[in-house]
């Protein structure tokens, strides 16, 4: 699939020399793919803004059968690129999954590392459109890497969706859940493990919303989520990690949270035929 951006909006870009690069980013995830039998690249997305051809990136990640029907989650990271702690944490997340398949028996995980390529390259939180493509889905969008998505969003009917940001008016990692009833159940062992590396947020008021325990149950209109008629509807958390951290420690928190909530999903999936 491939689309053309909309050339009038495209904003000032810096120098080839000062842009991040992708390539070097996932070179690791690449040459892991030509030899693994779990992991899968694909990168059949494509957009074009100011003359240039831009991918977007999906790693799937085939772990050990664990029943008749895989899990299937999204994981998405880079929706603003200014915030590498997700990127990065998504690149570790499947390197320590290949070194150690077992925790993914069961899951089918499409990961998506650099959901604004141009954002990532410039290092913004805007993509080179000037837009905040969190805000942008499901409203009729025109962004490419928006569509992109959403049509991803669509056809993987994903039951989870699990996005990795970072928040720089925050000194604590936190969460905000959505979706299905369950979310609330998967969160909390998430936050408890991230805690070994980073403090939890526990304000009252985090990012504008209520909060309770480092956990929102509300967000901004057009983040990315499922698709608003989809049901039953997947469990939808967005993690939240503070900028002023060392790296390490962000990319730590980011990873065994994730572990954590394939881990407590499993249970859920093995023990729901009994409740």
């Amino acid at each position: 699939m491939s689309i053309v951006a909309n050339q009038s909006k495209i904003a000032a870009q810096p120098p080839l020399a000062r842009r991040r690069s992708i390539a070097d980013l996932l070179a690791p995830l690449d040459q892991i793919a030509t030899q693994s039998p779990n992991l899968v690249v694909n990168r059949d997305a494509h957009f074009e803004i100011g003359g240039e051809t831009y991918t977007l990136p999906r790693y799937l990640f085939v772990g050990p059968k664990g029943g008749d029907t895989p899990i299937r989650i999204g994981i998405f990271a880079g929706i603003h690129g200014d915030e590498p702690e997700g990127v990065r944490a998504a690149v570790q997340f499947l390197k320590l999954l290949e070194a150690k398949p077992e925790l993914a028996t069961g899951y089918y995980l499409s990961v998506y590392p650099v959901c604004s390529p141009t954002g990532y390259e410039d290092g913004t939180r805007h993509s080179r459109n000037g837009k905040d493509l969190n805000r942008e889905f499901w409203g009729n969008s025109n962004e490419p890497e928006v569509r992109l998505l959403q049509a991803e969003l669509v056809s993987h009917s994903f039951n989870g969706i699990i996005s990795l940001h970072t928040d720089d008016t925050s000194d604590g990692f936190y969460g905000i859940v959505r979706g299905a009833t369950l979310t609330q159940h998967l969160i909390e062992p998430a936050l408890r493990a991230a805690e070994k590396f980073l403090p939890r947020d526990n304000r009252s008021i985090i990012d504008g919303f209520q909060a309770r325990n480092g956990v929102i149950q509300d967000a901004y209109d057009g983040v990315l989520s499922a698709p608003p008629k989809v049901r039953p509807r997947p469990f939808e958390i967005i993690l939240e990690t503070p900028s002023q951290p060392p790296v390490y420690l962000k990319e730590c928190a980011f990873v065994i949270a994730l572990k954590t909530i394939l881990d407590e999903y499993r249970k859920f999936i093995a023990y729901a035929p009994n409740l």
